[in-house]
């Protein structure tokens, strides 16, 4: 029986638009000043460095890294505030967080830093749909939502790997990985380039997947206790 459903974050729940504002423009904008160069000449510098890191680092993820490594004086956190006009939810989505908030314990696992999590939920107004947010940089510092991270948060919410769902929109980690471990996970391809049983283009098709799965429960339900009445 499901009891679990778990979302990524960036790309599933909101629009990459607060990240890319954060990284692209507001960092660079920043050691433009501090530097007194011109802003393409920061993107530049910034961006090869940001490659050669790359995200298979966890330092990658990480505002504190950069801020330190380049003595940037700013407190990365306060600066969060400036971009909250970039922040864009799909359109579907407080309607499927409403709908399946009464059935179902809704979780975010995803790989993003948590304070970029939460100052999102706050401003889109969904926080109070989510029972817990796992960031594995944040909580586990793993730099990917590998199996071993869904199986902390398996174990952190004392529950059977068969009793959670996890929809995400990286083919690797938010499908196969947590596939491996038992969780049935679905692949969110907005731009509908993939077809398959466990694929979906928005989160509404979920929403239809699991009002079907309590459904036949609740009709199992209703069949036990008749029979048990004859």
């Amino acid at each position: 029986m499901i009891k679990i459903v778990s979302f990524d974050f960036d790309g599933t729940i909101v629009k990459h638009t607060f990240a890319d504002a954060f990284w692209l423009s507001g960092v660079p904008a920043l050691y433009a000043k501090h530097y007194h160069v011109d802003l393409k000449i920061a993107k530049h510098l910034l961006f090869e460095e940001y490659e050669k890191v790359g995200d298979n680092r966890i330092e990658w993820y990480d505002p504190g890294y950069w801020f330190d490594r380049y003595s940037l004086p700013t407190d990365w956190k306060k600066m969060l505030s400036k971009f909250r006009k970039n922040i864009e939810i799909y359109p579907e989505v407080p309607s499927v967080l409403n709908n399946l908030s009464s059935h179902y314990r809704l979780i975010i696992s995803s790989n993003s830093k948590k304070e970029f999590i939460e100052i999102q939920l706050s401003q889109a107004r969904l926080a109070d749909y989510f029972e817990y947010v796992f960031s594995s940089t944040s909580d586990f510092h793993t730099v990917k939502k590998v199996t071993d991270f869904y199986e902390m948060i398996c174990k952190k919410l004392k529950i059977s790997p068969r009793e959670m769902i996890h929809v995400g929109d990286h083919r690797q980690f938010d499908y196969l990985a947590p596939q491996k471990l038992g969780i049935m996970s679905y692949y969110l391809d907005r731009k509908k380039l993939t077809k398959g049983h466990h694929v979906v283009s928005d989160l509404t098709q979920i929403e239809q997947e699991l009002i079907k799965r309590t459904d036949v429960t609740v009709l199992n339900q209703t069949q036990k206790r008749k029979k048990q009445l004859l």
